[in-house]
């Protein structure tokens, strides 16, 4: 991924940025996925940890875990994310907790804080733009403390949804989007964002080295993708039950590599 295509995937998030809070970022189905990411996190580190948000958008996550007790270092390579995170913490009066940094995650070389987090998240796909997994695994792996965890919601692969929902209206090459090999441009307000999909093996091989791999499972799986909240709202009753099967079967072996997104959790392995 090419400077251009950083700036061009910039530009898309800064253009969305004030509205981002609402239907386009922060739906009821996105709702749904984000509470497993913080469910994730609260079982993986203790209250009073020091988190590390990778694409924290407008600070939703960021402010929750703030709350929570945690501290929180939030970064994104949009500043007018960054400054609606900024915004956000001072809102709640929680800026003493929460660290907001323009900072990609192609940048994380440019952070200090050797072994001082105890965990890192990214929620909602910011690591489909990184261009690079391997060094990101090794700086997260730089800013970890020994067997401190990772947990990540990815864009995935297979969408069962996507494809039945987009080939059903003939639109056969958005069907197939996701199994494109290599930087990928998505259309978003009029701007393109350059990402890459992943099944949940492919993402942790570069990882692999420095990372056990704790857990991954699918979301929205079963529940439509958040681009269809219409059809949410339309069978709620529905989307309910089949919220029901996403936690009950979602961490099965072959399903949990499919889904909207998938959530993988790592821990760092210790020092030889």
């Amino acid at each position: 991924m090419n400077e251009t295509q950083l700036l061009q995937t910039q530009l898309a998030f800064d253009s969305v940025a004030a509205d981002y809070d609402g239907p386009r970022g922060n739906n009821e189905l996105i709702q749904r996925m984000r509470v497993t990411l913080w469910d994730a996190v609260r079982d993986a580190v203790p209250l009073g940890s020091r988190l590390l948000d990778l694409g924290c958008g407008t600070g939703l996550d960021a402010v929750h875990f703030a709350g929570e007790g945690h501290e929180v270092v939030a970064t994104d390579w949009s500043p007018q994310m960054v400054e609606r995170t900024r915004a956000r913490a001072i809102a709640d009066d929680l800026q003493g907790r929460v660290d907001a940094a323009h900072l990609g995650v192609q940048q994380l070389g440019q952070l200090e804080g050797d072994g001082t987090f105890d965990g890192i998240y990214s929620n909602f796909g910011p690591l489909n733009c990184a261009p690079d997994l391997i060094a990101l695994s090794n700086q997260c792996a730089r800013l970890l403390r020994p067997g401190g965890t990772l947990v990540f919601s990815v864009i995935g692969r297979i969408c069962p949804w996507e494809v039945a929902h987009y080939a059903l209206r003939g639109r056969f090459r958005r069907a197939v989007v996701r199994a494109a090999r290599g930087d990928t441009p998505v259309g978003m307000n009029r701007h393109v964002i350059w990402t890459r999909y992943y099944l949940p093996r492919e993402f942790y091989r570069s990882f692999a080295g420095q990372f056990e791999l704790s857990s991954h499972r699918a979301l929205s799986l079963f529940v439509p993708p958040p681009y269809l909240v219409e059809f949410q709202q339309r069978h709620p009753a529905w989307c309910e039950r089949l919220g029901r099967l996403d936690d009950r079967v979602g961490g099965w072996p072959l399903l949990r590599s499919m889904g909207d997104h998938f959530l993988i959790v790592m821990r760092k392995r210790p020092v030889a």
